[in-house]
């Protein structure tokens, strides 16, 4: 969550509610949920708009297909 919180603010999108799922993460999975939470509609546009203007390589895109189909998570 910290990771992904810092890589939001280094684009200036700041989500509030960001957090880790309390349930899972008092559950037994290894891997405790992510809540994005709330944003306003400004913000979700601009993150929107980020996300668009990235550009991501085949190559990049064929390997996460891959993880997800072996049920794997990507690092």
């Amino acid at each position: 969550m910290e990771s992904l919180r810092d890589a939001l603010a280094g684009i200036d999108v700041v989500l509030p509610s960001l957090c880790v799922d309390p349930v899972t993460g008092a559950s037994d999975e290894p891997f405790a949920l992510v809540d994005l939470g709330r944003c306003n509609v400004r913000t979700a546009e601009y993150l929107a708009d980020v996300l668009r203007s990235m550009s991501v390589e085949d190559e990049l895109r064929a390997r996460v297909r891959q993880l997800n189909r072996e049920g794997r998570r990507v690092p």
